[in-house]
């Protein structure tokens, strides 16, 4: 699968698309630390991201990917730069004004599930629709990632794969424009990855969420509409795919 274009290492290039921008990032940088303990885990990135879009973030541990989705998911705030959702500046939001976008605007998926073992999955995806502002009903999230007939089983009597699948339904009952993975079939054997692949792609693809997947895997770059190479805090480059492969396809 070839890509469509190829920036220069260091270069930024927008995305050759006709959908609404949901984000634009210029110059993002992240600092933590001071002195010689200075880190810079984010250093001026530029990117505009689309709706409707599956963009993998692809590079190695401690190459920004993860603080990246942090501050786009409202969780961290940047040291500099500019951060916007539509017309919503995050750089300067207040933590009220975050919290609200956290809760209209974003779906997290993790590698580790944090489900409350306690609840049944139907009970787990509730917890979300109870607080969201125009939710879809728990069996209906559950029936897009196909554990309709496991609904009222507790995290306990499910599989690893059925649970991070739970956990994509709790995510996607919100209706959340913008859907951010980091590592979600981390924990999974190849096969049951795939499973969960299955359910990202088809939570993008009919409700057109804005999906960003953070991945040491090169070979899920092959199911994205765009892929993005990170390293040392920056992008380091991006390349747009002519088709999207099956998650069905995949090999690793």
């Amino acid at each position: 699968m070839q890509p469509t274009s190829s920036p220069a290492s260091g270069s930024y290039a927008p995305a050759a698309t006709s959908r609404r921008q949901v984000f634009r990032v210029r110059g993002l940088t992240k600092i933590y630390g001071e002195g010689t303990a200075q880190v810079r885990a984010l250093d001026g990135v530029d990117l505009d991201l689309y709706e409707g879009e599956l963009v993998v973030l692809l590079g190695p541990s401690g190459s920004g990917k993860t603080t990246l989705l942090n501050q786009l998911g409202g969780l961290d705030i940047p040291t500099a730069g500019e951060l916007a959702y539509r017309d919503s500046d995050l750089t300067h939001a207040t933590e009220a004004q975050l919290t609200n976008y956290r809760r209209n605007s974003v779906g997290f998926i993790f590698q580790f599930y944090n489900l409350i073992p306690s609840l049944t999955a139907r009970e787990n995806v509730g917890l979300i629709t109870e607080i969201a502002r125009d939710p879809m009903p728990p069996e209906e999230a559950l029936a897009m990632v196909n554990l309709t007939p496991r609904m009222d089983h507790f995290p306990a009597q499910l599989s690893g794969g059925e649970q991070q699948r739970v956990a994509i339904a709790r995510a996607i009952a919100k209706r959340p424009e913008v859907l951010l993975c980091d590592e979600p079939t981390g924990a999974l054997d190849v096969r049951t990855g795939i499973v969960v692949l299955e359910a990202l792609e088809r939570a993008n693809r009919e409700l057109g969420t804005l999906t960003i997947l953070i991945t040491h895997n090169a070979v899920m770059a092959e199911m994205a509409d765009r892929v993005i190479h990170f390293s040392d805090g920056r992008v380091l480059s991006e390349h747009r795919n002519a088709t999207r492969a099956a998650p069905s396809t995949l090999r690793w």
